[in-house]
């Protein structure tokens, strides 16, 4: 497949992808705004804890196969069915061992986590790792063939599903098990529809040897998954231990609003993108030309909402959460902050990685981050909520530092051609923070913080359409979406 038409079905993907994320999150913040108000940082805590069970498990039950599925060049189609096959009957053993384990441990796991008395809440929310294992491989088979409008009608259904479940449940109970239920029947959806619209279907076919090539490459994959969940858990284990169930609910709910803003870019972009890379893991001056272009579009929307959003965290954690969350403005905004220099500079890295048939790097760099990371969350706890959420969010430049030393020593990319794609997007938010300050000066009411925020997003498209001529068309072609066609049917 020659560059051109993988970057015209790149960019397809991507704004299929792209739409589906904008729809997601018209509708999530509506659901999140919601409850929030209707459950108390408390519930969020202890399905923080659950959620930390489960996402560990359901580790496991993919064990990296779904990104074997998309990276490897098969032969034919016959042998990716058979991978397929392999890929599907070992996931759905995996899950049901992993959801047994949990039922007959379920109130030791409880304890562990600081909610004595809850394994039978842990047990019931387990349901969703079998179902998520039947959804899980027939997903990889439409990223392999950058199939996302499919995967755009499968996610809206998925969103959709709180506003009937979820919130009337949590008007009924007040109670977490709201989230848990809304869950489960998430996933049963998505794993309904997936089964049914797939062409491919399992059959009763096995091979070991097929399944020791997968688990070859997906080794590093699960070992990258585990290190990436205790970077992302091991702050709920160790803020449980030492600070009240308030502030843990704070400090999850704090980074998830904020990655779930986030995630509108970096989901709608990181699958094609690792999609496209993997067609072009054997022609390095096109993988390098098609990663440069991608980031610097990117960083066109990442780095303006992560300052955004760092600039007006008040306004945000206000109308996303609700008065009773205001001790979570501050964090929220430094969260942003912090995210929009490590996802252009390091997230999408592990991109190349894996791409290039080489996950073990992806492995490493979460392993140093959490030798750095584990140290600070046990110093910086004991020493109270501000400390900590300080800390925490600082603390990730270091694994920027690492993923831009991994790129240069071994795959012969320039960390400075990296930074220097996004300098663009950096001046541009610069001039808009600035804008930001004097608007600020003229009222501090609700109405006047939404106007500015309208005003800001214009200064900064303007400053980039002035310094750096014809990037934002640039970009947004990249992604997808062809502004000169849109320009010229708005002027018709």
């Amino acid at each position: 497949m020659e560059k051109a038409e993988i970057s015209r079905l790149t960019a397809n993907a991507t704004r299929w992808s792209t739409i589906t994320e904008i729809v997601a999150k018209l509708v999530s913040p509506i659901t999140s705004m919601i409850l929030a108000r209707l459950l108390t940082p408390e519930a969020f805590g202890v399905i923080a804890t659950i959620n930390m069970v489960i996402s560990f498990a359901d580790m496991f039950t993919d064990a990296g196969f779904q990104k074997f599925l998309i990276q490897h060049q098969f032969k034919d189609e016959q042998e990716l069915n058979q991978n397929t096959t392999v890929a599907f009957w070992t996931n759905l053993i995996i899950s049901l061992i992993g959801w047994l384990i949990i039922a007959i441990f379920s109130e030791n796991i409880a304890e562990l986590v600081g909610n004595p008395g809850l394994g039978n809440v842990i047990v019931i929310a387990a349901v969703s790792l079998p179902l998520t294992s039947f959804s899980s491989i027939q997903m990889s088979r439409y990223k392999r063939n950058f199939d996302f409008k499919t995967l755009f009608y499968v996610r809206i259904v998925g969103v959709c599903v709180p506003i009937f479940v979820t919130v009337p449940l949590a008007f009924v109970t007040r109670s977490f098990w709201a989230l848990v239920i809304g869950t489960i029947v998430g996933n049963l959806v998505n794993a309904i529809i997936l089964t049914a619209r797939s062409e491919w279907k399992p059959s009763f076919y096995y091979n070991l040897e097929q399944l020791k090539r997968m688990f070859l490459f997906s080794w590093w994959i699960l070992l990258e998954s585990i290190s990436v969940w205790l970077t992302s858990y091991i702050g709920t284990f160790i803020v449980g231990s030492y600070l009240s169930t308030y502030y843990l609910g704070l400090y999850k709910t704090s980074m998830t609003t904020t990655n779930q803003i986030i995630s509108l870019i970096t989901t709608a972009t990181s699958a094609p993108l690792f999609t496209a890379l993997s067609k072009l893991q054997n022609k390095d001056k096109e993988f390098r030309e098609v990663y440069f272009k991608y980031i610097q579009a990117i960083g066109i929307l990442v780095v303006p909402l992560g300052i955004g959003m760092f600039i007006y965290r008040k306004l945000i954690t206000l109308i996303l959460l609700g008065s009773q969350w205001t001790e979570a403005a501050n964090f929220i905004g430094l969260w942003s902050l912090t995210s929009s220099v490590c996802l252009v500079w390091g997230t999408y890295c592990s991109g190349i990685y894996n791409a290039k048939g080489k996950p073990i790097f992806s492995f490493v760099a979460q392993i140093l981050h959490l030798i750095v990371l584990v140290p600070v969350l046990f110093i910086s706890a004991q020493k109270g909520f501000e400390i900590l959420y300080i800390s925490r969010s600082l603390v990730r430049l270091e694994f920027v530092l690492v993923q831009l030393v991994i790129i240069k020593i071994f795959f012969k990319i320039s960390p400075l051609k990296l930074i220097g794609k996004t300098i663009p997007a950096f001046i541009g938010s610069m001039v808009m923070c600035i804008a930001s300050i004097g608007l600020e000066k003229i009222s501090y009411s609700i109405l006047w913080q939404l106007i500015s925020v309208g005003i800001c997003i214009i200064v900064y498209f303007f400053t980039l359409r002035i310094l750096f001529k014809g990037i934002i068309t640039e970009a947004f072609e990249t992604l997808g979406f062809d502004i000169r066609n849109l320009l010229e049917k708005l002027r018709r």
